[in-house]
């Protein structure tokens, strides 16, 4: 049996190499998954959100026509290697053209996921969306139903989420159901609870994330979750992992050598720019959508903008390691591995990254 020093030997090993790999990659993006926000309304007001959807918004919204074009654009330039669409918002189903748009989008040969709240997918929804071609889905539930609906502001929102889940599974063809947690102060100690409703459920996984410092959630220091809860998160998922249970962290953020490779099937890596790129509700170009928008995050807009040429040419903000920015992350001994951590995380104010597991987890 393999030691824990000749684990982590192994580890850094794979680290390495595996940093070579992203170096490679910073000069030579690969377009895997492009996110489309097709909308900022919402009808929930959860207290973490990091777009900051409210039921009624003033934010324009693109047409199906420019999104139509936009899948046209994207289709025809990487038609060797077409991307994933990622379909979020806001709740995307609010869109009375939604089934418009992701038919269109199958039309073209695109595979499609979507991030939903759940609470709209009705038996009838679920069937449309196994017509219009969704392979994959994650319905967000936050706890048991009295925090889950105090977290989202909406009463009512879990016994909906929890039929909209079912409603999928009765439809038995898409290939991956997934659940998605935020863990955060008030729900933290719900975990085993939680796991008791969903292993009865059949989902493909679990996905447990801590609640991140964007958005709202800034609002709410009090929510964050401190040390011993973080070690005891991972430690939660890396001992139903052990088991072969689908619950799975997810891409943020380096973990240290106890952790990576044991609480999800990857090491970290941010795929902001390098993988990942996305459009907007209003058209604006840019990576992941949970990155603070600003000018250096934003470049522009699909109406006026060529976006091939945006993704090859653009997003130098990502295409260099954002440890560079900040002394305390140029100097530490993980910097090889981290690159200064998660884009989404980072205060681009201060230039510093505000969520490090080191001295936390390693």
């Amino acid at each position: 049996m393999i030691t824990k020093e000749e684990l982590h030997a192994l580890k850094k090993t794979q680290l390495k190499r595996h940093a070579e790999n992203r170096r490679a990659l910073l000069q030579s993006p690969h377009l895997d998954t492009l996110f489309l926000e097709l909308t900022l309304r919402c009808n929930e007001r959860c207290v973490h959100c990091g777009s900051s959807c409210e039921v009624q918004t003033l934010s324009p919204e693109l047409s199906a026509d420019d999104f139509k074009r936009l899948l046209n654009k994207v289709r025809e330039d990487f038609a060797d290697d077409l991307p994933r669409i990622a379909v979020t918002g806001g709740e995307p189903l609010l869109r009375e053209d939604f089934f418009e748009i992701m038919a269109y989008a199958k039309s073209l040969g695109f595979r499609w996921g979507m991030t939903s709240n759940g609470t709209l997918i009705t038996k009838e929804v679920a069937r449309k969306l196994r017509e219009t071609g969704m392979r994959t889905v994650s319905i967000s539930i936050d706890g048991l139903p009295g925090t889950h609906e105090a977290f989202r502001r909406t009463p009512g929102s879990f016994e909906r989420s929890m039929r909209g889940v079912q409603n999928l599974i009765d439809e038995n063809c898409f290939p991956a159901i997934q659940v998605t947690t935020v863990v955060h102060k008030q729900n933290i100690d719900e975990l085993d609870a939680m796991y008791d409703i969903f292993k009865d459920v059949d989902i493909d996984s679990w996905r447990v994330i801590n609640l991140e410092p964007i958005g709202r959630a800034l609002e709410h220091p009090e929510l964050m979750l401190k040390k011993e809860d973080y070690r005891r998160l991972f430690e939660f998922i890396r001992v139903k992992r052990r088991a072969n249970i689908p619950v799975l962290y997810g891409c943020s953020h380096f973990l240290g050598l106890e952790y990576e490779c044991e609480v999800r099937e990857f090491y970290f890596i941010c795929n902001a720019g390098v993988y990942t790129a996305s459009v907007r509700a209003n058209g604006d170009i840019g990576a992941c959508l949970d990155i603070e928008r600003r000018p250096e995050t934003t470049f522009g807009n699909i109406l006026t903008d060529d976006f091939t040429r945006v993704w090859k040419e653009e997003f130098r903000i990502f295409r260099e390691d954002f440890s560079k920015r900040n002394g305390t992350c140029r100097a530490c001994e993980w910097e090889g591995f981290c690159h200064g951590g998660a884009c989404h995380s980072w205060d681009y104010d201060k230039q510093k990254q505000r969520v490090c597991f080191r001295d936390v987890l390693f």
